[in-house]
C-alpha cells in the first residue's frame, strides 16, 4: 500500500520544510542507526537497505546536494533501549527502535502490545496502526515536543508466538516457568502463571542457554535470526498478533538544519519505508518459519479453543491499560479503540471483542 505523507497532520514538520536554508550545493553526513543489527533485525535491514539506499540516491539525482550516512546497527552508537534519547541528544541523527523498550516515555504508542490476539499479518498490522497514527495526531506531535525528533515512519514486527527449551502439552506445563520478553507483552503470561523476565533480543541467545529463563516471546523472524532455536527449539505457535511498534525517527534540530528539498525526501522516503514494512514482514515471517524446520526448531499449533480462553484471560488488561495512560493525560481511549476498530476494518477478527469502556 503507497502511504502519501500528511505534512497537515503535523504542524511541525510542515514548518520544518519552509525553513529557509541556503541552497549551496553541499554534502551532508547523517548517522543512522539501532541498538538491534541488520541482518537478524529485519527493520534494520530495510533501513540500510532502502531507507539510507533510497535517500542518496534522490538526493544525488533531484537535488545539487548529496548525503552521506554513518550506519551504526547492533548497537554501535545505542542500545535498544537508548535509541530515542541519543536521536533526541542529537548523538544519532536518525534511529530505528522499538517502542517497548520505551514503557514509560512512550506508554501509549505501544498500544498494540495492550490488545494480545490481533491481526496476525503485519501487513495489516501496519495498516490498521497507520489509521491510527493519522486519526491521532497527538501520537506524532509528541515526539517533536517531547522528544525533539520527527515520526519518519513505523515498522512492525511479525506475529508472536512462544519458544521453550523444553517440550510442553498443556498451558499447566507452563506454571512457574521463566520465559523472556520485551517488556510490554509480558502480561500475556499471566493466564498461564508463567514468570515474565524483562530481555532484549542480543542478550537472548546466552539467557536461553544459561537458563536464565527457559522461554521467549519472539517471532519467527527473530526467533530463527537471533538462532534461539539453538538452546530452545520447541516453538509453538499461539498467534499474539503482529506488533506495529517499530519506529524510525530524526532529531529535529538535525533535520531543520537541512535544505528544503533533502528534507523533502527524506520524509517522502521514510513514509516509503513504512508502506513496504507490512508486505516485507509477511515475507519475513513465512521465511522465519520454514527456516525454524529446516534449522531443526519443532513446530506446534495451539489448539484454537485454548487461544481463545487465553485471549478471554486478558479482556481486563487493555481496560487497566488505558486507565493508567488516560491518568498520564494521553489520548487513550480514542487511541486504543481506534485500533480495535481499524484492525476489524482490515478483516481481523479478534477472538475476543475487547470493551474499553
Amino acid at each position: 500500500m503507497k502511504l502519501s505523507l500528511n505534512f497537515a497532520v503535523i504542524p511541525t514538520i510542515a514548518a520544518l520544510l519552509s525553513t529557509a536554508v541556503p541552497a549551496a550545493a553541499d554534502t551532508f553526513t547523517l548517522r543512522i542507526g539501532s541498538g538491534h543489527p541488520k541482518g537478524p533485525a529485519p527493520y534494520v535491514t530495510t533501513m540500510s537497505d532502502f531507507f539510507a539506499v533510497e535517500v542518496n540516491r534522490r538526493v544525488a539525482e533531484e537535488t545539487e546536494h548529496e548525503v552521506e550516512f554513518i550506519e551504526a546497527y547492533g548497537g554501535a552508537i545505542a542500545g535498544v533501549a537508548d535509541t530515542l534519547e541519543s536521536v533526541q541528544q542529537g548523538i544519532l541523527d536518525i534511529g530505528g527502535f522499538c517502542i517497548c523498550f520505551e514503557p514509560s516515555k512512550m506508554f501509549l504508542h505501544n498500544f498494540p502490545y495492550y490488545m494480545a490476539f490481533g491481526p496476525q499479518d503485519s501487513s495489516d498490522a501496519i495498516t490498521a496502526a497507520r489509521m491510527v497514527y493519522d486519526e491521532n495526531p497527538w501520537l506524532s506531535e509528541v515526539m517533536v515536543e517531547e522528544f525533539d525528533q520527527v515520526n519518519l515512519g513505523l515498522g512492525v514486527w511479525d506475529n508472536y508466538h512462544l519458544g521453550t527449551k523444553d517440550p510442553w502439552d498443556t498451558v499447566e506445563d507452563l506454571k512457574g516457568i521463566k520465559i523472556g520478553g520485551a517488556g510490554p507483552n509480558l502480561p500475556w503470561l499471566e493466564y498461564v502463571d508463567a514468570i515474565p523476565v524483562q530481555s532484549t533480543l542480543p542478550e537472548g541467545y546466552l539467557a536461553l542457554q544459561t537458563g536464565v529463563y527457559t522461554g521467549w516471546l519472539m517471532v519467527p523472524s527473530a526467533y530463527n535470526g537471533f538462532k534461539f532455536y539453538e538452546p530452545a527449539p520447541y516453538y509453538t505457535l499461539i498467534g499474539f498478533g503482529a506488533m506495529p511498534v517499530i519506529m524510525m525517527t530524526m532529531n529535529e534540530k538535525k533535520l531543520a538544519s537541512l535544505p528544503e528539498d533533502v528534507r523533502k525526501i527524506i520524509l517522502e522516503v521514510g513514509a516509503e519505508w513504512e508502506a513496504a514494512n507490512g508486505a516485507k514482514m509477511d515475507q519475513v515471517q513465512a521465511f522465519g518459519l520454514n527456516a525454524l524446520k529446516e534449522n531443526g526448531a519443532t513446530l506446534r499449533t495451539l489448539p484454537e479453543e485454548v487461544r481463545a480462553e487465553w485471549a478471554s484471560s486478558l479482556a481486563d488488561f487493555p481496560r487497566q491499560q488505558m486507565a493508567e495512560s488516560i491518568s498520564r493525560g494521553e489520548p487513550a481511549l480514542e487511541v486504543m479503540q481506534g485500533y480495535l476498530d481499524a484492525a476489524t476494518a482490515v478483516g481481523h477478527k479478534w477472538p475476543v471483542v475487547y470493551d474499553l469502556k
